[in-house]
């Protein structure tokens, strides 16, 4: 939130929200204020509220004792990116120059986040594998196709790196510049693709394979199962072929 939209929230919602001056505290009662927005998405309520709550903290914090009424947190649905055809990734590919190849391939192939990318270490490569520092600096090993090292091998005789894949005046390369490389690899398809619809990609194309969830958690660096699931939507039509394979009396025979 920018200062300017977090200014029009707060003064938007001092407009309706009731103030009670108490003895010890002032007491903000945001019901009035709910009701007003209630018609809005779940996102917008919950950005707005969040705004009122910062402010409401910034005043305790300067010795000016506020409590929230009606303060109760509102349920956000998660919103998955949407995940590029595999055709669409190999036609972007193919219009593009090195660097770029490059960046789409290690995302799309690897699912890395943009961090770990923006992170990943030389010596942390080999012919066939790639570890990768994840969250909480957990690490990771993913298999590394043989298509995606030729590819980083041309690159490196080319380009003189020291410690990471991609560099600038030694140093690793911005996230931020890392996104722009891939913006620029799908404007030239008439798309506009982000890296964690390239890392979305990466887990739907295995799952959609029926790879099984597990070993998808564990190369995408999820904590559980349930985070991937959520993370790559699975359609209940694979629910149900995945059930019916595993099941023993699905499917079975009669003696």
């Amino acid at each position: 939130m920018t200062i300017k939209s977090y200014d029009e929230s707060l003064r938007e919602a001092f407009l309706h929200i009731e103030i009670v001056q108490e003895s010890k505290h002032t007491l903000l009662n945001l019901m009035p204020y709910r009701i007003k927005i209630s018609s809005l998405n779940s996102k917008t309520i919950s950005k707005k509220l969040s705004a009122i709550r910062s402010f409401t903290e910034y005043l305790n914090d300067n010795g000016m004792p506020v409590l929230l009424k009606a303060d109760d947190g509102i349920k956000v649905a998660k919103t998955l990116p949407k995940p590029i055809s595999h055709e669409h990734i190999i036609e972007a590919l193919s219009r593009s120059e090195d660097e770029g190849r490059l960046v789409v391939t290690l995302l799309y192939t690897l699912g890395l986040r943009i961090s770990e990318l923006a992170s990943l270490e030389l010596k942390n490569i080999t012919s066939e594998w790639v570890r990768v520092i994840g969250k909480g600096n957990k690490q990771r090993d993913i298999p590394l196709l043989p298509n995606s090292k030729k590819l980083l091998d041309e690159y490196l005789s080319k380009y003189s790196r020291k410690k990471f894949v991609f560099e600038q005046n030694g140093e690793k390369l911005s996230e931020n510049s890392l996104r722009y490389i891939v913006l620029k690899v799908f404007r030239r398809v008439g798309l506009k693709v982000s890296p964690h619809q390239l890392r979305h990609s990466f887990a739907s194309q295995l799952l959609n394979g029926s790879a099984p969830i597990a070993d998808v958690s564990e190369l995408l660096g999820h904590s559980s199962m349930a985070t991937t699931q959520i993370y790559t939507k699975l359609g209940s039509a694979l629910k149900q072929q995945n059930y019916n394979m595993a099941h023993p009396l699905c499917g079975a025979k009669e003696q």
